[in-house]
């Protein structure tokens, strides 16, 4: 049996205000509780939500632990809020066996701290040519059911079908980074515009998103399957997604908070933490993606968290790494970005960072779930007037590729219950 945590006057994502009671695990009672609790959390003002899910994260482990471990990552996303997180495939060796998904799937169980669900390649060592081990990975004990090469583009439209195909059979979702490589060119770094040009950056077009967009939509029409677009960042993309969801083709999309707030413009000093695949966009694709978000033609919010080492990204801007850190912040930036400017509510937020993302990885049996008598607590506790400054020496990951250092956000974790057992209380690990 174990210990018992009292929520007291909790306000739920539809506005209405209650007490929590937490036993083995699950919510045992709503309302007015008068029970006593092993421990008592203080909600007054505080939100309460579904914990948070997170479709896409580096967790680096294994082969990049100088970067990132399963075990830190997870305490990064447990700061940050979630309790579950999609693990991407792109480690060294790369997860296209079962036997490599058990092996994440094991570290995140140890860890202990957030439910760490590994993504399987779509192809062996991401080389675009020949599928992965798509049947065994789902049927481990992993029981992986989101696929990406993300990193990498699945390119040849005969692969990509055919990964369709298969995943189909047991549910699955192929997750896409959507990039022809052919548009984008080996030596691109950066949106191509104006700005590119003054700066002498070599970069790629946002066509080179959207031509694979509606590739895969059209082939997830053909196929009868699902398609997930990974980290939309164009404006062309949100409408070829609009357009395939009112033909009613399986797809879905998640956007990234950098994506949402930070704009190409960054890119003038040269600072390599702004270097991220796909890259910063100009302010017409970040006014068309927050607005996506809040229309539901995106469905997600997914941090795409990147830890680098100091010597991957300490570079020219040319020939730094890719990525950016994202768990200890997404929160934070979700209610700067969407709900201070009223295009989302609460409810929204639980939306599209719990429950939708739960549903798309197949993991809504216990995630994402109702704040609700009997349901699993798997809870994240907000205080949404908090003003944090980001500090990236205070970061729980052992990167610092921080690109919100010294930003002032608005929203504060302040306590993550997973199964009913705190991983984060008053903002720091429990």
């Amino acid at each position: 049996m174990t210990a018992s945590t009292l929520i007291k006057g909790a306000t739920l994502p539809d506005g209405t205000t209650t007490d929590v009671l937490v036993q083995d695990g699950v919510i045992a009672e709503l309302g007015a509780v008068k029970a006593t609790a092993d421990r008592t959390i203080d909600a007054d003002g505080l939100r309460l939500l579904p914990g948070l899910v997170d479709l896409h994260t580096h967790l680096r482990e294994p082969g990049r632990e100088d970067a990132e471990t399963v075990l830190t990552g997870s305490r990064a996303a447990a700061v940050g809020g979630f309790t579950a997180v999609l693990a991407m495939a792109n480690t060294s060796p790369v997860t296209d066996t079962a036997e490599a998904a058990e092996r994440v799937y094991d570290l995140g169980r140890a860890a202990g701290l957030v439910d760490v669900q590994p993504v399987g390649a779509v192809t062996k060592g991401l080389a675009g040519e020949e599928l992965a081990e798509l049947g065994l990975m789902a049927r481990s004990r992993a029981k992986v059911r989101v696929f990406s090469d993300d990193g990498k583009c699945v390119h040849d439209p005969r692969v990509m079908r055919r990964a369709l195909e298969y995943v189909k059979a047991f549910g699955g979702v192929v997750s896409q980074h959507s990039q022809d490589p052919s548009l984008a060119g080996p030596t691109a770094c950066c949106h191509e515009g104006e700005l590119s040009g003054q700066l002498g950056l070599p970069g790629w077009p946002g066509v080179a998103e959207e031509v694979i967009v509606a590739r895969d939509v059209m082939l997830a029409r053909h196929t009868g399957s699902r398609v997930h677009v990974a980290h939309v960042s164009t404006a062309g993309s949100v409408e070829v997604v609009r357009w395939a969801k009112a033909q009613g083709i399986a797809v879905t999309a998640e956007v990234t908070p950098h994506h949402l707030l930070l704009t190409t413009d960054l890119l003038t000093g040269y600072d390599p933490t702004f270097k991220v695949n796909p890259p910063l966009r100009p302010d017409e694709d970040v006014r068309a993606l927050r607005e996506a978000l809040a229309d539901g033609t995106i469905d997600a919010v997914a941090t795409d968290h990147a830890p680098h080492a100091r010597h991957d990204k300490e570079h020219a801007f040319v020939d730094a790494a890719f990525g950016m850190l994202g768990l200890e912040t997404a929160l934070p930036v979700i209610t700067t970005v969407m709900v201070e400017n009223g295009l989302l509510d609460w409810a929204g937020v639980a939306r599209t960072m719990s429950v939708n993302p739960a549903r798309i990885a197949g993991l809504d049996d216990v995630h994402g779930r109702p704040v609700a008598v009997g349901e699993p607590a798997n809870l994240t506790l907000v205080d949404p007037a908090a003003k944090v400054v980001v500090d990236r020496a205070a970061s729980v990951s052992l990167s610092r590729n921080n690109p919100w250092h010294d930003r002032k956000l608005t929203g504060r974790v302040v306590a993550t219950l997973l199964r009913g057992t705190p991983t984060v209380l008053e903002g720091a690990l429990a």
